[in-house]
C-alpha cells in the first residue's frame, strides 16, 4: 500500500468553535473542537488509519510494524516522528505562550522542543496574531510585566489575512488571536508553556497553569522579524519542508511527483476535491483529508481542485557523528566526508557518566543536538550491550547505536 489515509485524534480546548466540525467533516461529539492532530505520533493523540489493510492501527503502529525506513533516511537522525500535523479553529484567543528549543525540551520535559509554522487558512476581518515583542526587554521588566498583567503592551500584534504563513522558531513568544482558521506543521511535541491567559477558568473550576518560570527561561525577549515565504515554497527548516499545492481545476488540473527513499509524503487538503493515486492505490479527496506516503512509494498524483500542504524532511546540513569508543577512550567527531573535526579522551566506564562527558563535549564544541545524527558506540569486552545502550539514550537524546 502507497497511500495511507488518516483520521484525526481531536481536543476541546476551551478556546475552540466548530468549524473543523462543520466546515471539514471531522468525527466530533463535544460542544467545541479546538484541533485536529492530523498526522500524528504523539502519545497525547495519535492519528489513526482508516484504509487498507492497517484499517484501525494508529500511524505509529504503522511505523513501529513496518520500520523506522519508511519515513525515509533524512529521518534517521531524529529518535521518533519527527513532525505533528494539525488544524486549528481559534474561536477566542490562545493563550501567550512559548515553546522550549530541544536542548531544554529533552533535558526538562524528555521530549522535542517545538519550531512550528501556520500558514493561515481562514482569518475574520482585523483578526490578528501576537509575534514577538516591539522592542527587547529585560529579563526582569518580562517577569515585573507577567505579574503586573501588563505583558501585551509589549508583545507586536500582526494583522493576518487568508494564505499567509509565518514560521515560529522555539522560543517566540507567541499566540494565536480569535476568529483565525490555521494549518499548523511543527515538530512531534506537546510541550507548552504559559505566560498569560487572560485569567480563564479551566474545566476543573480553577484557572489554568501558566509556567512562569519555563517561560523566563526560554523566551528570546528582543523582537523578532516575521518570518514569510510564499507560494509555493513556504518553508524549509531543519524540521520539516513545507510546499503548497494549487490545483484550480482549470488550467492546472493535476500535479504528478516522486517518493523516493530520502523522506515520507505528508499530503494535507486544505480544500476542494479530486483523486490521490500512487502505484495501485487511487483514492478520493475532500477538505480536510490527510494522508501518509510511505517513504520510496515511488510516482504519485494529485487530480481535481484543491489547495494543499506537502510536507517533507530534507537532509540535514552539516550533519554530525560521534564515534564513542570505550575500548579506546575517547569522543571522535566526524563530519559528513569522515573527516575528523575533534577528539577527547574519555577515562570512565560509566556509561551514564560518559554519556555527559559527549554531551558537554559538544557543548564545548558548539554543536547543537539538531546537528548531531548519529552516536556510534565501541563497547569494552564485556560490557552488556542492551544495558549499555538504554543508560547512554537515558543521557544523550540523539540516535545512539552499537557498531
Amino acid at each position: 500500500m502507497s497511500i495511507l489515509k488518516l483520521k484525526p485524534a481531536t481536543k476541546d480546548y476551551l478556546w475552540g468553535g466548530h468549524r473543523l466540525a462543520d466546515e471539514y467533516g471531522v468525527d466530533f461529539d463535544g460542544p467545541v473542537l479546538a484541533e485536529a492532530w492530523e498526522l500524528s505520533c504523539h502519545p497525547d493523540g495519535p492519528s489513526t488509519i482508516v484504509n487498507g489493510a492497517f484499517a484501525g492501527k494508529t500511524l505509529k503502529q504503522y511505523i513501529d510494524e513496518q520500520g523506522f525506513d519508511v519515513l525515509g533516511k533524512n529521518c534517521a537522525r531524529f529518535r521518533e516522528f519527527p513532525i505533528l500535523t494539525k488544524f486549528i479553529d481559534a474561536k477566542e484567543n490562545l493563550s501567550i505562550q512559548v515553546h522550549p528549543d530541544n536542548a531544554y525540551a529533552l533535558k526538562n520535559e524528555n521530549q522535542y522542543g517545538k519550531t512550528e509554522m501556520w500558514y493561515i487558512i481562514d482569518a475574520e476581518p482585523g483578526a490578528f496574531l501576537y509575534y514577538g515583542f516591539t522592542h527587547e526587554i529585560s529579563k526582569e521588566e518580562f517577569e515585573e510585566r507577567i505579574k503586573n498583567n501588563t505583558l501585551l503592551e509589549v508583545l507586536n500584534a500582526v494583522p493576518v489575512h487568508k494564505g499567509d504563513a509565518f514560521l515560529i522558531k522555539a522560543g517566540t513568544l507567541h499566540a494565536i488571536g480569535k476568529g483565525i482558521l490555521i494549518a499548523e506543521i511543527q515538530q512531534n511535541s506537546n510541550v507548552t508553556y504559559r505566560i498569560y491567559d487572560y485569567g480563564r477558568i479551566g474545566k476543573d473550576g480553577k484557572p489554568r497553569d501558566l509556567h512562569i518560570q519555563q517561560s523566563l527561561d526560554v523566551t528570546k525577549r528582543e523582537p523578532v522579524q516575521p518570518d514569510t515565504e510564499g507560494y509555493p515554497h513556504i518553508f524549509d527548516t531543519d524540521y520539516f519542508t513545507v510546499d503548497k499545492l494549487n490545483l484550480d481545476g482549470k488550467v492546472t488540473k493535476e500535479m504528478q511527483g516522486h517518493v523516493d527513499d530520502a523522506s515520507f509524503l505528508s499530503v494535507l487538503i486544505l480544500d476542494g476535491q479530486g483523486v490521490i493515486s500512487s502505484g495501485n492505490d487511487r483514492i478520493g479527496y475532500g477538505k480536510g483529508d490527510s494522508f501518509f506516503l510511505p517513504a520510496d512509494s515511488g510516482d504519485w498524483k494529485m487530480e481535481g481542485s484543491c489547495d494543499a500542504l506537502l510536507t517533507t524532511i530534507r537532509a540535514k546540513e552539516n550533519p554530525i557523528v560521534a564515534h564513542l569508543s570505550f575500548a579506546e577512550g575517547k569522543i571522535d567527531l566526524v563530519d559528513e566526508n569522515q573527516a575528523v573535526l575533534a577528539s577527547k579522551e574519555v577515562a570512565d566506564s560509566d556509561c551514564k557518566t560518559v554519556g555527559q562527558a559527549v554531551m558537554d563535549f559538544f557543548v564545548e564544541k558548539d554543536i547543537t543536538i539538531e546537528q548531531v545524527v548519529d552516536v556510534k558506540v565501541s563497547l569494552q569486552e564485556g560490557m552488556d550491550a542492551n544495558q549499555s545502550l538504554a543508560e547512554l539514550k537515558e543521557v544523550i537524546p540523539c540516535p545512539v547505536h552499537i557498531g
